[in-house]
């Protein structure tokens, strides 16, 4: 073990060795072995990060945003440059496909793209003579040092969806990873750096509990973002809150796809396979949950999945024919094969059984197949419970309320799609299903860059969302300035001292 590479933090613009003594395992889950070990900062370690951060901010606040773009035009540059080396690094640590990762990558750059027009996005408004001789104009301004909890399913997307407004904005951002898979946000760093950012306003801390607490805590760190389950998510926005810290969160996803019975079947079904398993269904975006509307649907889309899921490649990361590879670590893979076993006791309908998949040269890797449950039931913890894995509940509406009602009511409310070839029934239930993220005849409706990503009910914390013009919102504070420029006549006629409330008339 002491052989391993040891990967660092990275400070004040320069990779920095851990000094806490205590490290993480970084699995290569294709093969089942600890490739690295990651550094588990410190509360001083975290400390020492805030405060390079807290000196270089004003700085790069001060660079107008024009300069700030240009930056960022050129961090774009270079990681599409390096997107295929990244992407091999990313599959290597996470265990989706290279083409999957690749995926990764590029919804990430698309935020630095909305970034680049910051210089439009920072502007303020204008009111000219909003009162005799009185002017009213606002102005943003950033909040200095602000930090991003990320998770291990999104290594590249998330944080470049969490520093992009953050940095062009203005500020100083601190990245705490996942410690499952660090190696591609300090690739950013590097990237970061060479593209002329300044030293310390991009820093990667790795770590667990203990620095997510001292982030938390610290009174120099002005907001949070953060991205995982509901349960942190609901922690971190809390405990950020009683600090007194603006709180950016978003937890677990069930998010069902509705399938009408004028749908385009074959088209439902390759949206439910991609949705359902890509990535091994470690998204918060994946569809978990089939809604066939009719029992001739719902037979029609069992028969036509039962065949297909049958027929799914899975495979290592670097595998082209790959429909997916394995699970991030052992102990996900045991909790998703517990679900499955809880299916079975509850009742389910197990149709297509994952469990006992090994793939021949690769026996120590973390794979699970492709999983299929009919005749599920609310009640069920596979329907109740963000599973996370390549698990799909087949749960059948008697009709449209029905199906509805069950995504309408259900804790989570992260992302829903209907798949019909009526207009009313599409603009119906986007209007009246009580989710964030609607997809009609799209199975996975991520928000491109320029509008906001966020889910609500136990799936979002806080009042703004995730890029877009959200983004520069929740990184930025207004400032709102009124001013009266009298002439020397006009103040000698104004009649002295007044003690009403000012009005503009």
């Amino acid at each position: 073990m002491t052989d391993l590479p040891e990967l660092t933090h990275f400070i004040q613009g320069a990779h920095v060795f851990g000094s806490s003594g205590r490290f993480s395992d970084v699995w290569n889950p294709s093969t089942g072995e600890v490739q690295a070990r990651v550094p588990l900062a410190s509360k001083q370690e975290v400390e020492r990060a805030i405060a390079t951060a807290e000196a270089a901010q004003p700085g790069w606040a001060a660079t107008n945003p024009q300069k700030r773009a240009r930056v960022f035009m050129k961090f774009l540059q270079l990681l599409n440059a390096e997107s295929p080396e990244l992407a091999r690094t990313l599959s290597r640590e996470h265990g989706k496909t290279v083409a999957d990762s690749m995926g990764d990558i590029q919804r990430g750059a698309e935020v630095i793209e909305f970034s680049i027009g910051a210089p439009h996005l920072l502007k303020g408004e204008y009111s000219s003579a909003a009162g005799t001789g009185i002017d009213v104009f606002s102005m943003r301004q950033p909040l200095g040092v602000v930090a991003g909890i990320t998770p291990f399913n999104f290594p590249a997307m998330i944080p470049l969806w969490k520093c992009g407004p953050a940095i062009a904005a203005g500020n100083a951002f601190i990245l705490k990873p996942s410690e499952r898979d660090p190696s591609v946000p300090l690739r950013l760093a590097e990237l970061w750096k060479e593209a002329g950012l300044p030293d310390g306003i991009f820093t990667v801390v790795n770590g667990d509990k203990e620095a997510v607490d001292v982030l938390l805590d610290d009174e120099r760190v002005q907001a949070i973002g953060f991205v995982g389950s509901t349960p942190i998510a609901q922690y971190i926005y809390e405990r950020a809150a009683a600090n007194g810290k603006r709180a950016q969160c978003f937890g677990g996803a069930k998010n069902h796809l509705i399938i009408m019975p004028d749908a385009d079947l074959d088209d439902a079904v390759d949206a439910l396979l991609g949705a359902g398993y890509g990535s091994a269904g470690e998204r918060c975006m994946a569809i978990s949950v089939a809604v066939p509307v009719g029992e001739e649907t719902a037979n029609a889309l069992v028969a036509k999945l039962t065949e297909r899921v049958a027929e799914l490649k899975v495979g290592h990361s670097f595998d082209e024919g790959a429909d997916y590879g394995p699970l991030v670590t052992s102990q996900a893979k045991e909790r998703v094969e517990g679900y499955i076993q809880q299916g079975i006791d509850e009742g389910a309908s197990l149709v297509v059984d994952g469990r006992g998949f090994t793939l021949e040269g690769y026996e120590n890797g973390f794979y699970l197949g492709p999983t299929l449950f009919d005749g599920v039931t609310r009640d069920m913890a596979i329907y109740r419970e963000e599973i996370f894995g390549p698990v799909l509940a087949v749960v059948r509406a008697g009709d449209y309320e029905e199906a509805l009602a069950l995504a309408t009511d259900h804790e989570y409310g992260n992302g829903v799609a209907i798949f019909t070839r009526d207009g009313d029934t599409a603009r119906d239930f986007s209007a009246r299903v009580n989710v964030g993220m609607v997809g009609v005849n799209v199975p996975i409706p991520v928000p491109i860059a320029y509008y906001t990503f966020g889910g609500w009910k136990k799936s979002g914390f806080g009042d703004l969302n995730q890029h877009g013009t959200d983004g520069f919102r929740f990184y930025t504070k207004t400032k709102t300035v009124t001013s009266r420029w009298p002439s020397g006549a006009k103040e000698q006629a104004s009649g002295g001292a007044s003690f009403v409330m000012p009005t503009m008339d």
